[in-house]
């Protein structure tokens, strides 16, 4: 039974892939507590140069602190955008997932090799 409890403890309840470049992946996981309760987690997870396995980066965002993390990252990137690059082309990235995401399916390729981080951000394969 205390083997059900602790997978469950890690279940994403919600989860999302978000693609950024050749080298790095975003996921935005919601996970359940032992208690019930739900948080966030935010891992970035990017490629090693060698080639060896990925590093991952993570965040743990609880409830309480969802308005005021939202409200400061949107506040921060919003300064980004109208202060200091006001003409920087932000979709320019977009537009390039899209063109290489096509191309991949025009050629056939699954970019969703067996080293993916697809399946691989869980806090228990997380080597630091």
């Amino acid at each position: 039974m205390s083997n059900d409890r602790d997978s469950r403890r890690f279940e994403s309840v919600y989860s999302k892939r978000v693609r950024a470049g050749k080298r790095r992946t975003y996921f935005f996981d919601v996970r359940r507590t032992k208690g019930e309760d739900f948080y966030l987690t935010l891992t970035e997870s990017t490629r090693r140069f060698n080639g060896d396995g990925y590093e991952r980066h993570k965040i743990f965002l609880y409830k309480e602190d969802f308005n005021r993390f939202l409200e400061n990252l949107e506040e921060a990137i919003n300064f980004v955008k109208t202060e200091l690059m006001p003409n920087y082309d932000y979709d320019e990235f977009a537009r390039r997932q899209e063109e290489y995401e096509a191309r991949m399916a025009e050629e056939g390729g699954d970019d969703d090799n067996n080293d993916s981080p697809k399946e691989k951000h869980d806090e228990e394969d997380i080597s630091w």
